[in-house]
């Protein structure tokens, strides 16, 4: 087994202006603990990220609870996942690889641990794609689970039609992530409303780095987009770090307080409060 490097991102410095609220939630975070190497089809885990290492940015930014996203390195290996929330305890959830072929009994398991949520990914290296989505569904609907699905915003057209079937919640993840940032009255963003509307979907703040043209801090193309969901529906938007960057060199490593900052300007108080304890206390079952 190859041995991986500990991590070297930063993971102490300045508070962020922001005073996050009571019961505040990071709705997406990776993990790579010690022991579970990358899985053939998955990219190469650069460095480890550790509980410990995530504790230490989770009291930085005055953070309670936490979410925590399979990795596209572990494939539907979700063993690095199920350890890290047997660690993490109460105030963590997981969103797991789910296939159509996992067991019942092994869903059931992993409910017990935490997992409330099956990722579907439909860019490089995703473990579980769209074409499964329906059959996924159908897997996790006994266990009132969501599905976390991610896909380049442009090509929403591809996408939606099984998005307006789906009959549970199922989160649009990382802003849409349109690659790069369309104008906020595109009519891709104009769907994005209509399916939230419908009642089912949510919407994750999270990642606006990696796709944005403008760049940080604020990331302006990307926030005029956040700023028109959040405004039409604060009751269904959650927000995540995305720690610790993966793929993200260096030289262009995110601040994390930034990342958690960037919601003073793209929302209200009353919608920071929802955003950060309301609505992922509704979806992931934090009481």
């Amino acid at each position: 087994m190859i041995a991986i490097p500990a991590n070297t991102r930063p993971l102490d410095g300045p508070p962020p202006r922001l005073t996050a609220p009571a019961g505040a939630t990071d709705c997406h975070i990776h993990l790579y603990p010690p022991g579970f190497p990358s899985r053939p089809g998955g990219p190469a885990i650069a460095e480890l990220g550790t509980v410990e290492d995530y504790r230490r940015v989770q009291q930085r930014l005055g953070l309670e609870r936490v979410v925590v996203t399979q990795s596209n390195a572990y494939q539907q290996d979700n063993g690095a996942l199920l350890a890290s929330l047997d660690r993490l305890g109460e105030t963590a959830r997981g969103v797991a690889a789910v296939t159509p072929e996992t067991p019942s009994t092994q869903l059931r398991d992993w409910h017990d641990r935490g997992v409330r949520g099956a990722r579907i990914m439909n860019l490089p290296g995703g473990a579980v794609t769209h074409a499964d989505m329906p059959a996924v569904e159908r897997r996790i609907r006994p266990f009132g689970w969501h599905l976390m699905v991610q896909f380049n915003g442009r090509h929403l057209d591809t996408y939606r039609d099984g998005l307006e079937r789906l009959e549970g919640d199922y989160i649009i993840d990382h802003v849409g992530k349109f690659m790069p940032p369309v104008p906020a009255d595109d009519d891709r963003v104009d769907a994005i409303v209509r399916l939230l509307d419908r009642g089912n979907a949510w919407f994750k703040i999270c990642g606006g780095y990696e796709v944005s043209v403008t760049g940080g801090p604020d990331y302006a193309d990307v926030g005029a987009i956040a700023r028109r969901i959040i405004r039409h529906a604060p009751e269904r938007v959650i927000w995540g770090s995305n720690w610790p960057h993966v793929g993200v060199p260096r030289a262009e490593y995110p601040d994390d307080a930034e990342q958690l900052d960037i919601l003073l300007d793209w929302a209200d108080a009353e919608a920071r409060q929802r955003i950060l304890v309301d609505n992922p206390a509704a979806l992931y079952g934090f009481e």
